[in-house]
């Protein structure tokens, strides 16, 4: 059936002014009714938002969020009763070096070690009570622990037992700032750790024998060890590289024809001020152990004009772990390889005798016992009327007060290495002769037709070089 002619006309469409002006229509009735709602709508009052409180750190405060120190009893157990108050005043400077809060010192004189516990179980107890009722969190021993000890002395006491070698590790662990610091003390302590892995996993080990009582504790202690393993032999390959770098540093000062003196010395005998004082080098300087342990190189003007090269170490301490001397032996190659010693003591510790002979025993063990040393009298300020050996130099760093000595004495003793030599040079030569002037000190100089004939002493590093140039 066909559609009627009417449907089939199309209706005519409306055209773009239309459209727009009904779009703008609809727009704008929108916009009336959406003010209407706004005006007839309560007020609200939104609340500020809420800041996050902080997460309190561990071992803080939760109210203020800062750290609380740790309180630490010390014990002291050995043969040398005279050795007691020193050890404990030294290990006393080593906790609050380490932010620890000394609470108690105990010490015993033991003839025997015991095996299981390294003191008697009679001071254990009071030990034990000392730490239970001044509330301490750590209880430090003077000497080192086996694995055993340690283990048997937390399970008596119910706290945390750490002895003087990882204390030391410790504050070098907090001190370190570079990258080859930080990866030394890194190496001393898994070394210390490795030997003290065993049955540490007391939860996982074979407690009784007999079938079904095998535990996967001897699994676990493997896998902690190998861990322990790769990872020293990845320290092991970074300080490599890290030695390489070092040793081509070393070549670019031994072409330098210019002497090196090595400042070594107890912790906290004032080495780092020394050496600000002579050199004004800006070493951090502080009133506490181990405040330097990144060794530092700075010129050393003499007073007849020479140079030398001063390099500041890290200073030594009774008792410490062979895994630290070890790892920083890179560090302490240039003092093996230094052409003068310059051992420095503060003079105004009573057992300052002492204190050079530990220096003295860890020199030898790096083999640079036969190296030329001036023994240094620092704090000299602080002595009361005492007379100084021949050959040692008392000296303050604080008030300058006998530093000429020292740089006359410095002088005196790499000049008794000094080589004579006799150089003969063309007139118009003046480079090489400029050169004997800036790094030799010369004797005598003549002419003679159209010849200069030069006398010069200088180090053996300086003679080497000349005789390169020439």
């Amino acid at each position: 059936m066909s559609r009627p002619a009417a449907d089939c006309i199309a209706t005519p469409s409306r055209t773009l002014p239309s459209l727009l002006e009904d779009r703008a229509e609809r727009r704008h009735r929108d916009h009336d009714r959406a003010a209407d709602r706004a005006q007839h709508r309560p007020h609200r009052r939104f609340s500020p938002r809420r800041r996050r409180r902080p997460r309190t750190r561990r071992g803080a405060d939760p109210l203020t969020n800062e750290c609380i120190p740790e309180r630490a009893v010390l014990v002291w157990s050995g043969s040398e009763k005279r050795e007691c108050a020193e050890s404990l005043d030294e290990l006393s400077q080593l906790a609050e070096s380490a932010g620890l809060t000394v609470v108690a010192c105990l010490a015993q004189e033991i003839r025997r070690v015991a095996p299981s516990t390294r003191i008697g179980s009679g001071k254990l107890e009071e030990v034990r009570v000392q730490a239970m009722d001044l509330k301490a969190d750590v209880i430090v021993f003077d000497d080192a622990l086996t694995p055993a000890q340690r283990r048997n002395i937390e399970e008596t006491c119910r706290c945390k037992v750490i002895d003087r070698s990882q204390l030391i590790l410790d504050i070098f662990a907090s001190r370190a700032s570079t990258r080859a610091g930080k990866l030394q003390v890194e190496l001393a302590q898994l070394e210390y750790l490795l030997p003290r892995l065993t049955r540490r996993w007391t939860h996982l080990s074979r407690i009784r024998g007999g079938v079904g009582t095998r535990g996967p504790g001897e699994t676990q202690l493997e896998v902690d060890r190998r861990q322990v393993r790769e990872r020293l032999t990845r320290l092991r390959s970074k300080l490599k590289e890290i030695d390489r770098t070092r040793q081509l540093n070393r070549r670019e000062r031994d072409a330098v024809p210019f002497p090196t003196v090595a400042l070594v010395g107890y912790t906290n005998a004032g080495k780092s001020s020394l050496m600000n004082r002579l050199t004004g080098a800006g070493v951090y300087v502080a009133d506490r152990l181990f405040a330097t342990l990144d060794s530092t190189v700075r010129r050393l003007e003499l007073p007849a004009g020479g140079i030398a090269m001063l390099v500041d170490t890290v200073g030594f301490v009774a008792k410490l772990p062979h895994e630290l001397v070890e790892a920083f032996k890179g560090t302490l190659e240039q003092v093996v390889d230094a052409d003068l010693i310059r051992h420095a003591v503060d003079a105004s510790h009573p057992a300052w005798q002492q204190r050079v002979e530990t220096v003295n025993q860890v020199l030898d063990d790096l083999g640079a016992s036969e190296r030329r040393s001036i023994l240094v009298l620092n704090k000299w300020d602080l002595v009361a009327d005492d007379m100084p050996a021949p050959g040692d130099v008392p000296v303050s760093a604080k008030t300058g007060e006998g530093c000429d000595r020292l740089l006359a004495a410095v002088e005196a003793a790499l000049g008794e290495r000094d080589e004579e030599i006799v150089v003969c040079l063309d007139v118009g030569d003046g480079r090489t002769r400029a050169w004997l002037y800036r790094n030799a000190r010369v004797v005598k100089e003549t002419e003679d037709e159209g010849e200069l004939r030069i006398v010069a002493r200088m180090s053996a590093k300086a003679a080497g070089r000349l005789r390169r140039m020439l």
